[in-house]
């Protein structure tokens, strides 16, 4: 990604410079007056389209995206940076010295080129021939966690060379369908930068005189669960032992950490609550006409906090008054028949979860964590998914990185796919995570859902697939 965001950088500015040139081409400006003039304007524009560009998801490692949705998103991100660069210019005047003109021409050039220079690379990074060649020591159910890592956006960073076959492993291999695999005396005839153990069982086959033989080597080695956190960005519950979260240091045992994100989510609430009070207005106005002046505008319900503590949540309400009145709680679906026609429009754009500023300045939410449930559902998912309770070890979020990488969850199985999010952001939680999350949201409320640009959840891959054994206590 790295390559990625310095080609875009490179695009942006050269954009800049080229309407700069079109602009000005015929006035008679000679380049020492160029040179002096353009490196402030164009600072300013490539920072801020970079900033549209990360918005739009389009810096997210498993990326891959149609060649519509780059169009669209990149359209997109090169809009949302130049307002933005607008609200700086009357901030700071003094650092521009180029019009209206010169921006609408820089904002054509930059679609242009940085569509062209995105489809370009992520051909180049798909095809990429110096990818990092992995070693896997394993040929099991758990081995198979990589070998079903099949999408080109999946393997953009590693190539498996081979999987090791120990005691017996060459007939389930044959089985799951792993290749190539290989015997631990023909490793030494192979080329690979890292070694990862995927062994199903530990106890008595994890062969460590090998593995610290090529350590001594330099050859990094790595836990399968390690690599895939690194991989794909969640924490796969198949393989997670409790024991594994139990010695992880994570932020939130700082209290620097948490005093300073305590202190961003009373500021950001404040500062978000009086922007979208226009929005706010509109809101109460639209459900007022829909369902009358009698009808109630926000909607209080009880929710799961942090450590386990109720919470009431406030939310513009968008379903019918007896919603519930004769199912009780049950989960929203798509085209869900108790959704107002209000409560659509409010929903599609977020604008519904506004009233929350209320609930992260009163501390029971922060602005990035995982989504809070309702007591009923938490009871019922904490008996039938692992680690479940995990969750609740944080501030419950406005948003947050299972909102970005999965889409609205109505089933158990979802609530699963979406925990393994929830555990890889609670394990590497810090303020810059927080500030990519809250950016990228801009995403979800564009288009309206959570992103499309890495494909189906994780957990859809291994449908149909045998199930995994069961893992030994930790």
């Amino acid at each position: 990604m790295a390559l990625l965001v310095v080609a875009d950088m490179v695009a942006a500015t050269l954009a800049f410079f080229l309407a700069m040139r079109l602009r000005f081409a015929f006035s008679g400006a000679s380049i020492e007056w160029f040179i002096e003039t353009t490196p402030y304007p164009a600072s300013s524009f490539v920072f801020w389209v970079m900033v549209g560009m990360l918005a739009m998801g389009l810096y997210r490692v498993r990326q891959r995206p149609t060649r519509q949705e780059v169009v669209a998103r990149v359209f997109l991100a090169v809009v949302l940076g130049s307002l933005a660069n607008i609200l700086f210019f009357y901030m700071v005047p003094d650092f521009f010295v180029v019009g209206r003109g010169v921006m609408a021409l820089a904002m054509l050039v930059a679609c242009v080129m940085l569509v062209g220079v995105r489809l370009a690379m992520l051909r180049l990074i798909d095809d990429n021939p110096v990818k990092r060649r992995v070693m896997v020591v394993g040929a099991g159910d758990f081995a198979t966690k990589i070998s079903m890592l099949r999408r080109r956006s999946d393997r953009r960073r590693f190539e498996a060379v081979a999987f090791v076959a120990l005691d017996g492993e060459r007939q389930r291999a044959a089985e799951l369908g792993i290749e190539p695999v290989i015997d631990a005396e023909e490793v030494v005839n192979c080329r690979f930068d890292e070694i990862v153990v995927a062994l199903d069982d530990r106890r008595g086959m994890l062969p460590m005189e090998f593995l610290l033989q090529f350590k001594q080597r330099g050859v990094p080695v790595t836990d399968l669960v390690d690599f895939l956190e690194r991989e794909t960005e969640y924490l796969d519950l198949d393989i997670l032992r409790p024991s594994w979260l139990l010695y992880e240091k994570s932020s939130e045992t700082s209290l620097i950490y948490r005093l300073l994100k305590r202190a961003f989510d009373v500021v950001f609430g404040v500062i978000l609550l009086v922007l979208t009070l226009p929005l706010t207005v509109l809101a109460v106005l639209a459900i007022v006409i829909e369902d009358g002046i009698g009808a109630p505008i926000f909607y209080r319900q009880t929710r799961v906090g942090r450590h386990g503590s109720i919470i009431r949540l406030y939310k513009f309400r968008s379903m019918r008054i007896d919603a519930e009145r004769d199912t009780g709680p049950r989960w929203s679906t798509a085209g869900d028949d108790r959704i107002t026609r209000t409560g659509r429009i409010l929903r599609r754009f977020r604008v519904d979860e506004l009233p929350q500023m209320l609930n992260i300045i009163r501390g029971d939410m922060s602005v990035v964590g995982p989504r809070p449930e309702r007591p009923e559902f938490v009871e019922e998912l904490s008996r039938q998914v692992p680690l479940y309770y995990y969750r609740h070890g944080v501030r419950p979020g406005l948003t947050g990185w299972a909102q970005l990488n999965f889409p609205y969850g109505a089933s158990v199985a979802d609530a699963r796919e979406k925990l393994q999010y929830d555990l890889y952001y609670i394990k590497n939680a810090s303020l810059i995570l927080d500030l990519l999350i809250l950016l990228q949201t801009a995403e979800v409320v564009v288009w309206g859902r959570g992103t499309s640009m890495s494909g189906a959840a994780p957990g859809n891959e291994r449908r149909g697939k045998p199930p995994l054994p069961d893992q030994p206590s930790a």
